[in-house]
This record gives structure tokens, sequence and C-alpha cells, in this order.
């Protein structure tokens, strides 16, 4: 008997069951994660504005709008800057993602800002909802990853860290700091900065700037103070926060924003 003809089946056998199934393969489509726009470059589609004093969505006086194609946050109408802080909302919360945008300062602050607010913007993540921000509510209770700019003079690192109403551990000790420096270089004028945040639920965050990771810390949590006008219910101090939402930071100072994306993770990280 020819041997051929019986080793011929089974290997066609052995090549077929190797072989991914459809079912396997779209399965593997679905859960490879892959980045996804945040922000269309033509409008506001998707954000949610929240400005001290004014009610949920009461964009005063443009203060977030479109301009060659970047998020840009402006003052033109406001006077003096009254404290009218605002936050512009992802209309999604997150819990395990990769965030990535370019952000930079122009212009000059508006009438009356802060001096701290100099040049200074941020993104804020673990967001509380902006439905459950009372109007006259200065900051969401959230991590802030605070994006600063350069005076010509001294050192000025951005990427920092600021926590209204939270804390963070770092090295297993609670810091209990409003903010904290990082290690991250001075960027100075009106030029583009790479920004990039990784967060993973309730157990780790990253920070990194033009490719250096800059700052890290561990369990995030909802503490402490630097936040004013909340609602009670929605500071349960020493809560984990495992998600929340995204928001940019009006502050002062105009700033822009673009090429705005986010890898999202939650469904590697579902289950555990």
């Amino acid at each position: 008997m020819n041997t051929r003809y019986l080793l011929l089946p089974l290997a066609l056998i052995l090549i077929i069951a190797c072989q991914p199934q459809p079912n396997q393969q779209a399965e593997e489509e679905v859960t490879t994660p892959e980045w996804q726009s945040l922000f269309n470059g033509e409008d506001l589609n998707g954000w949610i504005p929240k400005i001290r004093n004014y009610e949920l969505n009461d964009n005063f006086e443009n203060t977030f709008s479109v301009q060659d194609g970047a998020m840009t946050v402006g003052y033109d109408g406001y006077g003096p800057f009254n404290t009218r802080y605002g936050h512009i909302f992802y209309e999604q919360p997150y819990s395990h993602y990769h965030f990535r945008m370019q952000y930079r300062f122009f212009g000059e602050q508006a009438e009356e800002g802060e001096g701290w607010a100099y040049r200074n913007s941020g993104i804020m993540v673990h967001c509380q909802s902006p439905e459950s921000m009372l109007k006259d509510q200065d900051f969401p209770i959230s991590i802030e990853v605070q994006l600063l700019g350069g005076a010509e003079e001294g050192d000025r690192p951005t990427a920092n860290l600021c926590t209204p109403g939270t804390h963070v551990h770092m090295a297993d000790t609670l810091l209990t700091d409003h903010c904290l420096p990082s290690a991250s270089q001075t960027y100075r004028g009106d030029q583009w900065v790479n920004v990039y945040v990784e967060v993973y639920g309730d157990s780790l965050i990253r920070h990194i700037v033009e490719g250096d990771t800059v700052l890290s810390y561990t369990l995030p949590q909802i503490g402490g103070g630097v936040v004013n006008g909340f609602d009670p219910k929605m500071k349960p101090d020493g809560e984990l926060l495992r998600s929340g939402y995204i928001s940019l930071q009006s502050e002062s100072h105009p700033v822009q924003f673009r090429n705005i994306e986010i890898l999202d993770l939650s469904d590697q990280f579902s289950g555990k």
C-alpha cells in the first residue's frame, strides 16, 4: 500500500486545525484597541462645557471654540476674569486608557487672571461627571495633569500633578500636597508640546512629555481640599477612583489643543 495517500489527508487536517477560525479572527479584531480621535478639528461635537457661575453647556462668551483646526480657549468677551474657571468634558467616561494630544499657550492672560494661572491649563482625568458639578463649583473633583508654559527665565516643568479634591500614593506614601512637580523640561513660547497620559483604573497613572516619563503614581482616590462649591455627596473621602471623565481646562490664559486621541484599554482589563 502506498502510504503517501494516507498521510496527505492527515496533513491537511492538521493545517486546517491550525488556521484561525472566522469567529476567532473576529474576536481578535474586536479586542485589539485602536487609537480614536476625540476631536474632529471642526466643531465641539462630543464635548460639554462647564464654566464656574454658569449652567452646564453655557459656553460663556465662546470660551471654547475651534480655530485653525485646534480647540481654542479664549477670553475676548470676558473683561476681568473673575475666577470663572472652565472645563470642557468629553461626553463619556473611561477607566483604562492612554490619552495623547498636543497643546500650546499663546497671547496674553485674561485681565485679573491669577498669577499662578499664567500659561497654566490642565488635562483632568478621573473627573466627576459634568452633570454632577454645581453651578458655582470651581474645579471638578479629579486628578489633574497640569500643563504649564515657561516664562522668559526660570524652570517651570509641565505635566505636573495637581489634586482638586483627591489624593494619590507614591512609593507607598499617601501624598496630601496639592501639586507635585514633574521631571519635565521647561517649554517656553508658543510651541506645540506633546503630552501623553497612561491611566490604569485605580492602580497606576503615568505622565509622559515628548516621549519621556516625567511622573507616575498609584491609588488615585477622593480626599483633601482645593475644590470649592461641590455637592458633598460627590466627595466620599478615601474612595478609590476607578474611572471618570476627561476634561480640558480654562484658567485665564489662552491655550490650544489638537490631535486629541484615546486608546481605550477597558476590554483588556475587564474583570480584573
